[in-house]
């Protein structure tokens, strides 16, 4: 997997486990994505170790190979990490023996992940809500089939977040509302209105908004994802909000940039404080990393005036069509270049 593939891309470390689990070795560049802090493979490596690989790094690229194919493991993660649940998943359906995971991520995509896998032919079980079991299979009793992905739930908690920030109304359908109900829940506390049915949601009149103090944290907890997003609610809301960061030490980038809009943000190592009940102002701004890219965005959206917001390739990674979705919901948003 070359560089110029995974240069922009955390997930592209991914492959890793697959490309083992099929041919016992890869070439796999190491990972490049957003700048929002150190993101290291070491989880991922170790977990691949304990199943029989040996990793050399040279030169930028991940060079892997496991003489006597994949083994079966029990593998236990220091702590959770998303990205390496699921590449210990996928190689240890092809590996020899029975591999068990403990304190893995549960995400809602690491889930679907497994049901997308079982589907297949893999042979996955969930002990405990961080602790899989997997039977390993060979190549030849996996199977195509057609799959139906899960809905994004970052990308229907920004839309959510955009409705409320302009006291606009949105209905979002085809998702499980179970799924997001923590940030459904955190959304009520500050005001918002919503209404859940089976398979959608209605954000509307979201006139008062008032403060909250959060943290993000792994699932189910409050999302990393949507802390940029938050916080530009934050900033008209009535009071001071306050967050903590958990999971990145460095997701803060798009502070100095709302700042430049009016608002009213200090940070105090993994904390930022909102001054709330600022009215932003459009301004030229530079976007740095995804989640920071669209947070300009719904800032953008919420002013009165006009913004331009540059560097927006990150947008694409994590919103498909943002420009024609927004503008189709009464948005003046175009895309200049």
């Amino acid at each position: 997997m070359p560089y110029k593939l995974v240069k922009t891309m955390r997930a592209g470390v991914l492959i890793l486990g697959p490309l083992l689990a099929r041919y016992n070795k890869a070439k796999v560049s190491l990972p490049g994505g957003c700048a929002i802090g150190s993101r290291p493979v070491d989880l991922h490596l170790e977990a691949l170790k304990k199943m029989g690989v040996n990793f050399q790094i040279k030169g930028g690229y991940i060079n892997a190979i496991a003489k006597n194919g994949l083994i079966g493991n029990n593998i236990t993660f220091p702590k959770i990490s998303v990205g390496a649940t699921e590449n210990t998943m996928i190689a240890a359906c092809l590996a020899k023996g029975k591999t068990i995971i403990n304190n893995c991520a549960c995400e809602p995509e690491i889930k679907d992940l497994s049901r997308f896998l079982v589907k297949m032919g893999c042979k996955i079980k969930w002990l405990e809500k961080r602790k899989i079991e997997i039977n390993g299979v060979t190549n030849l009793e996996l199977k195509p089939l057609t799959y139906r992905v899960m809905f994004d739930r970052i990308e229907a908690g920004t839309y959510m977040i955009a409705s409320a920030v302009t006291d606009g109304r949105i209905k979002i359908r085809n998702i499980n509302p179970k799924i997001i109900k923590n940030e459904i829940l955190v959304m009520r506390k500050m005001g918002v209105k919503i209404t859940v049915k089976a398979k959608e949601i209605m954000v509307s009149n979201s006139r008062y908004i008032k403060k909250i103090n959060l943290k993000t944290s792994p699932y189910p907890g409050f999302p990393t994802d949507l802390q940029a997003q938050i916080v530009v609610l934050m900033c008209v809301a009535n009071g001071v909000s306050k967050i903590i960061e958990n999971i990145f030490e460095n997701r803060f980038m798009h502070i100095s940039e709302l700042n430049r809009m009016g608002a009213k943000i200090t940070v105090k190592s993994n904390q930022a404080i909102i001054q709330g009940n600022k009215k932003l102002n459009g301004a030229e701004l530079m976007a740095t990393d995804l989640r920071a890219s669209v947070s300009l965005v719904l800032a953008a959206l919420s002013s009165k005036s006009k913004t331009t917001i540059n560097r927006v390739y990150h947008l694409d990674r994590g919103y498909e069509n943002i420009e024609k979705k927004l503008s189709n919901c009464g948005a003046q948003i175009k895309r200049v270049e």
